[in-house]
């Protein structure tokens, strides 16, 4: 093959890829590029207040619109911490409802206080208050435990809530994935003013 006709062939194949690639951009009113959504996208923050939100119909034109969808997601953040700090309440509730139900002992069944008696990690100690003493058994806490029976009243609840949760977490995961950097700081913004409000109610298991 001719090395005249194979370099001007290579520098045709170039020259319609860099006018592919020009095609597939495009410039916003405010003089910032826009890739097609074939281009691989760039993780690198961009501060555009036409920077579209779920949807293309989300798209902030103007400042106020663009502000008005930062404070939505502060909200929404805030929702979320909110969120959280319900389920480990509600999870508490239904914890002391379960320790505090009655059981009934059935004939032929060993009772719970002979149980404890017999377990071979129970102690027997002397309680002592105002003058009174006891004599109760310390048992330790089993490893592994035990689940919890499924009830209608409770787990059907569980799921409707952990549904809800992480749907508006994958919503802020959403927004922090376009990169705006006012979205970004919005969330965190929103995350840290939850936290301040309700985190104190919020289990470690649940962050």
């Amino acid at each position: 093959m001719d090395p005249f006709l194979y370099a001007r062939h290579g520098a045709d194949s170039h020259s319609d890829h860099s006018t592919n690639t020009a095609a597939a951009a495009s410039t916003n009113p405010d003089g910032s590029m826009t890739m097609d959504t074939h281009m691989s996208m760039m993780a690198v923050f961009q501060t555009s207040i036409s920077t579209s939100l779920f949807s293309t119909k989300w798209t902030p034109t103007t400042t106020g619109a663009y502000a008005g969808t930062c404070i939505f997601l502060i909200v929404l953040a805030v929702i979320f911490r909110g969120l959280l700090a319900l389920k480990s309440w509600q999870e508490l509730r239904w914890m002391d409802k379960e320790m505090n139900r009655r059981y009934v002992v059935i004939n032929g069944k060993v009772p719970l206080a002979e149980n404890l008696s017999r377990d071979s990690l129970g102690k027997t100690a002397v309680l002592s208050e105002n003058g009174v003493e006891e004599n109760v058994v310390v048992v330790q806490r089993r490893t592994g435990g035990h689940a919890r029976p499924w009830r209608l009243s409770v787990d059907p609840v569980r799921a409707v809530i952990d549904t809800v949760v992480a749907g508006v977490g994958y919503l802020l995961m959403l927004a922090v994935m376009t990169m705006n950097v006012g979205y970004f700081l919005s969330v965190l913004g929103g995350t840290f003013l939850g936290s301040l409000l309700v985190g104190r109610f919020i289990s470690a298991t649940e962050h």
